[in-house]
């Protein structure tokens, strides 16, 4: 008896040393993610020489909005916002329609070469054609320096489509079976009971969209070659590319202060507000959709 109570007691203390261990380390691993998001904030409300002195600010001493004054200035950053409203809004709601639309066809695995289509397009997350096929497929369609370029370019993120097809494999099969013994087709049965039950997964898969249309710069900067077109990312790294100009030739001759590091962040901080403005709203549905979409493979 003795024996098994010393047995329990030094199962109890391992696992509190291994609890302890765990904690430490993802203490260190969000030190190590929030920790430079506050140098961000704090730099992007700093002055330029109290960043230069200080490599690591978390707190200003004196804090300015002198930054985001100047940023705004900048005729870039409301094209910028004008052009990735523009992707979002046009973009998510074709990549939701075609991923669910796509998803619940291959839910129905009876027809002829159901699976081979579904291998054919899960082989895409292995082979790609490439950015050149598409640009000439842009030039073709005549879309190239128009913003449908850069929509159309991108339609289903085959990961995404495998979420959703999953999560509608879970609904049971004797809804759609009474709904075809009332006479309902296949997109009354799609749009009046497969998307009302989908509302998780739908809000998760809407969420990822979002944030890769929010994000959206390299097929821009390939098909896109218009001053007004150029999305909120692209005025990002153009400004961080224009700030290493600048100090590059400071070497030969006097630094000219166009681009700060407080503006430079002070531009990361506009561009990264919007998604996490919005994304606690979704949180319930990101976090219910993923975990239910992820039971069944």
């Amino acid at each position: 008896m003795l024996t098994v109570k010393k047995t329990k007691r030094s199962m109890h203390n391992r696992f509190e040393l291994l609890d302890a261990i765990l904690l430490f380390i993802l203490l260190v691993l969000a030190t190590m993610i929030v920790v430079p998001f506050i140098s961000v904030i704090a730099t992007s409300f700093a002055t330029q020489k109290e960043a230069l002195e200080s490599p690591l600010l978390l707190i200003p001493m004196k804090p300015t909005i002198d930054n985001y004054h100047r940023l705004f200035q900048d005729p870039r950053i409301a094209i910028g916002y004008k052009t990735t409203l523009m992707i979002l809004l046009l973009g998510v709601p074709i990549n939701i329609f075609l991923t669910t639309s796509l998803a619940y066809g291959l839910t129905r695995t009876k027809f002829p070469g159901a699976k081979v289509i579904f291998y054919a397009i899960l082989l895409t997350m292995l082979l790609n054609g490439g950015i050149v096929p598409m640009y000439l497929l842009m030039l073709q369609l005549g879309f190239t320096n128009k913003i449908w370029s850069v929509i159309l370019a991108y339609g289903v993120n085959t990961f995404y489509f495998i979420i959703m097809r999953t999560y509608m494999t879970t609904l049971p099969e004797s809804l759609i079976e009474f709904a075809k013994i009332d006479g309902a087709g296949e997109w009354r049965i799609l749009f009046k009971i497969i998307l009302p039950l989908s509302k998780p997964i739908i809000a998760t898969v809407l969420l990822f969209y979002s944030v890769d249309r929010w994000n959206e710069w390299f097929n821009a900067m390939i098909f896109l070659r218009r001053n007004d077109l150029i999305p909120l990312q692209l005025v990002l790294r153009n400004i961080v590319m224009d700030t290493v100009i600048v100090d590059s030739l400071s070497i030969a001759g006097p630094r000219i202060p166009r681009f700060t590091e407080g503006i430079q962040n002070a531009t990361i901080m506009v561009t990264m507000l919007p998604v996490m403005f919005f994304f606690p709203f979704l949180q319930k549905y990101f976090v219910k959709g993923i975990m239910i979409g992820a039971v069944k493979a």
